[in-house]
């Protein structure tokens, strides 16, 4: 597999992105755990954080990426506006995030809605300098195209800078199977990130076929997604993502 524009961005040969979900009780302790759990997954040496507002409100990404922008320079970030993309985009656009990612760009519409919305979403990625991280059989998202899997993936292709693909749920193992199969349709060159259920034990055969890997659970010291970012946890991981494209002979080994 060759690179292409927007992996040449991040130095590593397997880039890991980890998620940020603003977890806690009310928006100042999502804050301060926000501020927590960034400075752990950077130290831990992940390539991005991924601000999303899995627990929290959409003002709180605003806080949060208020508090990057500010306080926080150095980090690598991407935005995910759950069940809000022209946000994202907005968002992107104004805190300088590295990519949005959006759960889907390709199958979860009736072909009457998908048309608007590639529409709009062309005309958003004309406007901005953010890459799109886009799913297509995306866990919890629908599937309404009545198209073929190879007809929405090469839209989904058209549509984004990088396809993510998972299996049914969050923390739930991607089925090497489905990854082999996007990997045969999107071609050996397209950017294609592994989005759930990445582990120190399976990442070699998870990212065979893949770039990239979307990880959340996985780094809480309870590996669910109700957990709390265990340092540990995330200084393992990545050095089991390094460890794939170490050297022969460096003695590194997952």
């Amino acid at each position: 597999m060759t690179t292409n524009r927007l992996l040449t961005t991040f130095d590593s040969a397997h880039p890991v992105f980890a998620m940020l979900h603003l977890k806690g009780d009310g928006t100042a302790q999502k804050l301060e755990i926000a501020k927590r759990e960034i400075e752990t997954l950077w130290a831990g040496g992940v390539d991005a954080v991924i601000v999303e507002n899995y627990y929290g409100s959409v003002d709180e990404v605003v806080l949060v990426c208020d508090y990057l922008r500010a306080s926080a320079p150095e980090v690598v970030f991407g935005i995910n506006v759950l069940n809000d993309d022209w946000r994202a985009f907005e968002l992107a656009n104004e805190y300088g995030a590295r990519f949005i990612q959006l759960d889907s760009v390709a199958g979860h519409l009736a072909p009457a809605e998908d048309a608007d919305f590639a529409a709009r979403l062309a005309e958003e990625r004309a406007a901005s300098n953010t890459f799109v991280f886009g799913g297509v059989r995306f866990k919890y998202q629908p599937y309404l195209s009545g198209r073929s899997l190879e007809e929405d993936l090469l839209l989904g292709v058209e549509r984004a800078d990088a396809i993510v693909v998972t299996g049914e749920g969050t923390g739930k193992e991607t089925p090497l199977e489905k990854t082999s199969e996007f990997r045969r349709i999107v071609g050996a060159d397209f950017p294609l990130v592994v989005g759930a259920g990445v582990t120190v034990d399976n990442c070699r055969a998870q990212l065979e076929n893949a770039n990239a890997v979307i990880v959340g659970s996985y780094l809480k010291d309870t590996y669910q997604d109700t957990g709390d970012v265990d340092g540990a946890h995330v200084r393992e991981f990545v050095a089991a993502i390094r460890a794939l494209s170490a050297p022969v002979g460096s003695g590194v080994s997952v």
